[in-house]
């Protein structure tokens, strides 16, 4: 299975404002715990490893 990179939100703005509202009046901290879960939450409803190296080489690629 490939990742897919193609805009696949129904409602991206809802998505983001939803993100944004989950971190509010979080600590730096909690904040970067919560980002953590959710990657972790949202691993495993992928659920397949070479999926999973696929999204983070293209994140790490887009971080440098």
């Amino acid at each position: 299975m490939q990742l897919n990179t193609e805009p696949n939100l129904q409602a991206p703005d809802d998505f983001y404002e939803a993100l944004i509202d989950a971190h509010h009046d979080l600590s730096n901290e909690a904040s970067q715990a919560l980002n953590a879960r959710l990657v972790l939450l949202l691993a495993n409803h992928i659920g397949t490893t070479s999926v999973l190296k696929q999204a983070l080489d293209a994140a790490r690629a887009s971080a440098i």
